[in-house]
């Protein structure tokens, strides 16, 4: 059926069977209609309010048994329930940075502004960077994820590593895990270099909630433990803090289809066709944050997380009737996808390290 659409203030009858884009932004339109008409984009305050309540308690908690427990390995398991508790508090200012807990632009930047307290990790740092990211999925050249010097996500940025890069990417599949130990340490190294590199509005306010953090972070832990201990407590802390962030974040994109700007196959289906959801029960969605639902995620970005789920299966079932490829798997099973496909993709690299 031909439709007449508005562009530059002109009319212009389309016939959207012979126009792939104007198909292609029905398709989004028409999907959006269905999760409007369910109530999936509603703000939900009170689950935020809980959420909120909860995770707050668990590093309140952790805090607490600095003083209470004398035990070093038990201090050390309490290291590794921070590092729980600082994701936990993180995926906070994630839906912040979305705009899923309030209507006001203003609120969710005080949420954001608050776990930069709390983490240490800067907030504009974290929107531009993840924006970036949502707009440009899996494109090598503009996704911020798959600029990484030590990996390569096709075979063709493979093959561009030069140096002692070439001999190193080769084995990415065996250190992908390991170097996610030092991914706390990064994304704070990134947030510094950040705020030095650009000029940012509130960049006083971002600058002196990290210093900050830092300070009371570490005035707890030395006034609580001895020094030794002390270090030990922050090398198991910051480790687990990114083993667990890179985890979450790394089933979400790492071995699907990667796509460049000159791919025109519309923004629905970059967003379905470069995401793999994990599958969702409650111990998933508590352990991911809602971001195993991450097709959903990346189709409707301000949704409120506790929506997610219910998304799905509209989502799902509008993908099937279009053909567009839904990618599900189980928790395990995806790590298991990420390093086959690294391993796969860095093959030429451990065959021939030395030609280009």
């Amino acid at each position: 059926m031909v439709r007449a659409y508005t562009v530059d203030s002109q009319v212009a009858f389309v016939d959207p069977a012979t126009n792939p884009a104007v198909l292609q932004q029905e398709d989004y339109a028409e999907l959006k209609r269905r999760i409007v008409a369910a109530g999936l984009l509603k703000k939900q305050p009170g689950y935020y309010v809980f959420n909120a309540s909860v995770r707050l308690a668990l590093l309140g908690t952790s805090i607490a048994l600095l003083f209470i427990i004398s035990s070093l390995w038990l201090q050390l398991l309490n290291a590794a329930f921070l590092a729980f508790a600082f994701t936990q508090v993180g995926y906070l200012g994630h839906d912040g940075g979305h705009r899923q807990i309030f209507r006001s632009t203003h609120r969710n930047d005080v949420v954001g502004l608050a776990i930069n307290l709390l983490l240490g990790i800067v907030r504009t740092w974290w929107v531009d960077t993840h924006n970036e990211h949502h707009a440009n999925p899996n494109d090598l050249e503009l996704d911020p994820h798959t600029m990484l010097p030590v990996f390569a996500f096709s075979e063709e940025q493979a093959r561009s590593k030069e140096g002692v890069l070439r001999r190193i990417v080769g084995y990415q599949g065996f250190y992908f895990f390991p170097i996610l130990l030092l991914e706390g340490v990064g994304m704070r190294a990134a947030s510094v270099q950040f705020l030095l590199a650009r000029e940012v509005r509130g960049k006083r306010w971002e600058v002196s909630l990290m210093v900050l953090h830092f300070v009371i972070y570490f005035s707890l832990l030395f006034y609580a433990l001895s020094w030794w201990h002390a270090m030990l407590f922050v090398a198991v802390h910051q480790s687990l803090l990114g083993l667990y962030m890179g985890s979450v974040f790394a089933p979400n994109h790492k071995g699907m289809p990667t796509f460049s700007r000159e791919d025109n196959i519309g923004f629905l289906r970059r967003q379905v066709l470069t995401s793999r959801n994990v599958v969702g029960n409650p111990v998933a969605d508590f352990w991911y944050g809602g971001l195993n639902y991450q097709i959903e995620h990346h189709l409707f970005p301000s949704m409120p997380r506790n929506k997610l789920k219910e998304a799905q299966p509209i989502v799902r079932a509008f993908c099937e009737e279009r053909s567009i490829s839904y990618t599900v798997s189980g928790a395990f099973r995806s790590n298991v996808e990420i390093l086959q496909f690294l391993h796969q993709v860095s093959a030429s690299l451990r065959r021939n390290p030395h030609s280009a």
